[in-house]
């Protein structure tokens, strides 16, 4: 009895000591963050006038959002057709940029300017590639109104003449399938007037090449078919190598991202040369024209080769700079366009 009395002592005790015992304070609610929303003013780049004010603006908002927004305000100025900048002699905003990130407080002022109608790249590259095709083939086929009527329709007597205008079509016909199946553009959009001096240059080009190359009076390379071999073989290996560049570019993007990598040689022999050059498309596109005017020994083509190796030197210097300039790593070996040299 003495033993039970005992034991209900100590849990009484315990009981006791478990209802002294001090309960853990309930935690207090974790008080939300503040939204700091920003206000944004569109000027007019020429005139100051205030266009758009917009309030409550959140912080992660994309340059793109508030081209939107902007767009629902003057429903002509597509997002495309926008230029925003925070100062009127800076650089246009990427459509990427977030508001939180500029150099801006909360209240923002952009200077918007219309760069005015716009065309996809695909569809300038697709009408670029296009014209010379068709051109060239008017010329090939010599069609009235081109050479003397009694020329009209008639074909040449030379195997280099009919080898050109194959090498000329495949290599158009290849640059307009790249733009449909391989070429991933990054730049959405380009000003419509931009495409009357883009086609006026290469429609023109191509149309004084084809009139001399399919010219009656034509005259065949001086060292005759191993000059037009040499050249057949330097057009080929360089547009397999153009081709292979390409591809090597897509794969380095996944669909939709704008998320720029170093690109580095594949597996592939033809991209090996991504070792010496940052623009190997540009060096392999070079080739390829001079492997047709060394096959065709036509000056105009020489000329096109040459104005076509200064435009691409531009481009390549530029796209060097923006290597070395987003990325620490860079390889310091590779040259812009031509190794060692440029």
């Amino acid at each position: 009895m003495d033993v039970l009395a005992l034991e209900a002592k100590n849990v009484n005790g315990a009981e006791a000591e478990k209802k002294s015992a001090p309960r853990p304070k309930p935690k207090a609610p974790k008080k939300a963050k503040r939204i700091v929303y920003f206000e944004v003013e569109i000027v007019d780049l020429k005139t100051k006038e205030k266009l758009l004010l917009l309030d409550k603006v959140e912080p992660t908002a994309t340059v793109l959002d508030i081209k939107a927004l902007f767009h629902k305000a003057y429903p002509k100025w597509y997002p495309a057709r926008q230029s925003l900048r925070l100062d009127p002699k800076a650089k246009c905003l990427r459509d990427e940029e977030v508001l939180q990130t500029l150099p801006v407080g909360t209240t923002a002022s952009f200077y918007f300017s219309d760069l005015g109608p716009q065309l996809t790249w695909g569809t300038v590259f697709l009408t670029e590639c296009a014209g010379p095709l068709i051109i060239y083939l008017m010329f090939y086929f010599r069609l009235p109104f081109i050479y003397s009527p009694k020329y009209d329709f008639t074909s040449s007597k030379h195997w280099v003449v009919h080898l050109a205008c194959i090498c000329h079509s495949f290599h158009y016909i290849k640059r307009i399938l790249e733009t449909l199946f391989v070429h991933r553009i990054s730049h959405g959009t380009m000003p419509l007037r931009n495409i009357f001096k883009n086609c006026g240059y290469y429609w023109c080009t191509a149309a004084w090449m084809a009139y001399y190359i399919n010219h009656p009076l034509y005259t065949t390379p001086y060292y005759g078919q191993q000059q037009v071999n040499i050249g057949l073989y330097i057009f080929l290996f360089c547009q397999v190598g153009n081709f292979s560049i390409h591809v090597a570019l897509r794969n380095l993007k996944s669909p939709g991202s704008k998320t720029k990598k170093i690109p580095y040689p594949t597996k592939n022999p033809f991209t090996w040369i991504f070792w010496l050059v940052s623009c190997p498309n540009y060096t392999y596109e070079l080739g390829s024209w001079i492997g047709f005017t060394v096959m065709t020994q036509c000056v105009p083509v020489a000329f096109f080769t040459l104005v076509a190796f200064i435009q691409m030197s531009v481009w390549a210097k530029g796209k060097h700079r923006s290597y070395l300039k987003e990325f620490r790593d860079y390889p310091t070996l590779r040259s812009s366009i031509l190794p060692f040299i440029l």
